[in-house]
């Protein structure tokens, strides 16, 4: 297996200290605090291991502090309600002894009902792309004094653009990008699993969406930039490594916060879950 993917499945795989409490490794991204999409997928980990029988269909989170990378966090599981259909669940992230996250879940036993969706884009093959890396470079070549995007060094899953921003063009108002993404290797058949690393991987680029406007006219380091919460909806099964396409825009942002909303679509153009994020974009005096 590939060993990026070994160590994230580590990471997602929690230590049971009690009933409802579990503990979390940390990594570090790269820029000295945690990855929100860890914290996300861990959250998620200690929601499933205290439901039987459900799926998680939506998730609603609030990061609050940021995390440190050299130690581990704890997640503690409130049992909120286990109903005929539903369960719901909120999960409280603590490291030294403070609140870094919370997260509402809500989980449901599969029902055979109504199934509609609207279309996925028309976008490139994942395989005639270049990788995000590559994208990047030929994105600087074309406008070298377009500021440089923060890279995450080290990650466990291969992102092909289909879509960015043309660095030479006016900046957009409503801005966005299309990325197909899967695990650079294949993923145990765990479909809770699968669900986890979708909330893992969900947390990647909808900042930068949120907050590429301000990007394109400023350095990364005249800008603090934050994510605030986010939310996800679960609609249909799928597998983190197979390609899956992330549609993402920016329809607005003010007050010193961008909001961004995204789609994931399978390859065979399945609606398989949406997202909507809101973080904070502040230009520093």
């Amino acid at each position: 297996m590939n060993p990026l993917l070994a160590d994230l499945l580590q990471v997602l795989k929690l230590e049971r200290l009690e009933l409802d409490l579990f503990r979390g490794e940390s990594r570090d991204p790269g820029h000295r605090r945690v990855f929100g999409g860890q914290v996300l997928g861990q959250a998620l980990t200690a929601a499933y291991a205290t439901v039987e029988g459900r799926d998680v269909h939506s998730l609603h989170a609030y990061f609050l502090r940021a995390g440190d990378p050299d130690h581990p966090i704890v997640y503690e599981v409130d049992r909120s309600r286990d109903g005929k259909s539903f369960s719901s669940r909120r999960v409280v992230a603590i490291q030294h002894g403070e609140q870094i996250f919370h997260m509402s879940a809500s989980f449901h036993a599969a029902e055979q009902a109504l199934d509609r969706q609207g279309d996925m884009p028309q976008v490139p093959d994942p395989e005639s792309l270049p990788d995000i890396d590559t994208a990047i470079e030929e994105l600087q070549r074309k406008a070298p004094d377009w500021p440089r995007p923060f890279r995450i060094p080290r990650r466990a899953f291969d992102f092909r653009p289909a879509e960015l921003p043309d660095p030479t063009a006016e900046i957009p108002r409503e801005p966005g990008m299309k990325i197909w993404f899967r695990l650079k290797d294949r993923a145990p058949d765990d479909a809770i699993l699968h669900r986890c690393l979708l909330a893992y991987v969900s947390d990647y680029y909808l900042l930068g969406a949120a907050a590429m406007d301000a990007r394109m006219a400023d350095e990364r380091e005249t800008l603090q930039m934050a994510s605030i919460d986010h939310a996800m909806w679960f609609h249909r099964p799928a597998r983190a490594d197979e390609w899956l396409l992330y549609v993402v825009d920016s329809p607005t942002a003010s007050g010193a916060r961008g909001f961004a909303r995204g789609s994931v679509f399978s390859r065979d153009g399945r609606l398989v879950a949406s997202t909507a994020q809101e973080g904070l974009v502040r230009r520093l005096a």
